[in-house]
């Protein structure tokens, strides 16, 4: 675990106090004990170094300590292994990654939304296509939906992302391209980029030729399709909608849930 999300606590006098799921991954999970060192993204998304300073396992509640510096020394304290969040702060680019994801059968769609937590998608937008199952529909209600939302606090526990990964209610591509529209509008200063991935290999555009000729793009989207694709209807409303770039890897056939994490690799390490 690369850093501790801490969701709606309040701080006290440098104190916060952890209870109920929180409390039952710290002791047995993490197995933390009196004196640890942790790393703990704030709900304003700030990062902080803390001390395990009380364990009472009667009442089931840790107390961290925040401390007033994040000193290289504590760092090696911390119980977190490997490289740690507080070590990627400010290292990564500046830019707001959108998933959109034609919605997958719902198995598929947990293990996309934790791959592109993991990278640092700032928005996954579940798309209603025209290959979607029906059953998908139900892929974000209820108990399903608090799955996913742990699904996603664990993941950037785990790759220390400083990204507050949000996903949407699923909607239809009309839907999602208004929804991206009207952002890009809000925010004009911050130039916007999109591609949908395309298993046909006519497409006129080269990622790494849209890339160079849209630099400083702070705001990136990526569509991908279900387990049938994308329809050809599909990819022109994307085209004409959103201005998105249809784009061919030539490898072999990917499953969605791999073309989902191939693609933002590739955009991301061409960005990079």
């Amino acid at each position: 675990m690369r850093q501790f999300i801490l969701e709606k606590q309040t701080v006290k006098n440098g104190l916060v106090s952890l209870e109920g799921k929180d409390f039952r991954y710290l002791r047995q999970v993490l197995r933390v004990k009196v004196g640890d060192m942790l790393n703990v993204r704030l709900p304003d998304g700030k990062l902080q170094n803390t001390t395990v300073a009380k364990i009472d396992d009667k009442a089931k509640k840790v107390t961290l300590q925040f401390c007033a510096t994040n000193s290289d020394d504590e760092v090696e304290k911390s119980i977190t292994r490997g490289v740690q969040s507080s070590q990627l702060e400010g290292k990564l680019p500046l830019v707001e990654y959108w998933l959109f994801q034609f919605l997958p059968k719902a198995q598929k769609l947990e293990q996309i939304v934790r791959q592109a937590t993991e990278c640092g998608v700032a928005f996954i937008i579940p798309v209603i296509g025209e290959y979607s199952e029906k059953n998908s529909l139900y892929a974000l209600e209820g108990n399903k939906k608090e799955r996913i939302e742990r699904i996603i606090k664990e993941a950037r526990q785990q790759s220390g992302s400083p990204v507050d990964t949000k996903i949407l209610s699923p909607m239809t591509l009309q839907e999602a391209l208004e929804l991206w529209n009207q952002k890009n509008d809000e925010d004009k200063d911050l130039k916007a980029l999109g591609f949908v991935l395309s298993e046909r290999d006519d497409c006129k555009d080269n990622l790494k030729k849209v890339i160079s000729e849209n630099s400083g793009a702070g705001r990136l989207a990526i569509a991908v399709g279900s387990e049938g694709g994308i329809s050809p209807e599909e990819v022109s409303l994307l085209e004409e909608k959103g201005l998105f770039h249809p784009i061919h890897f030539a490898v072999n056939i990917l499953r969605c849930e791999t073309a989902a994490l191939y693609g933002i690799a590739a955009v991301q390490s061409a960005i990079n």
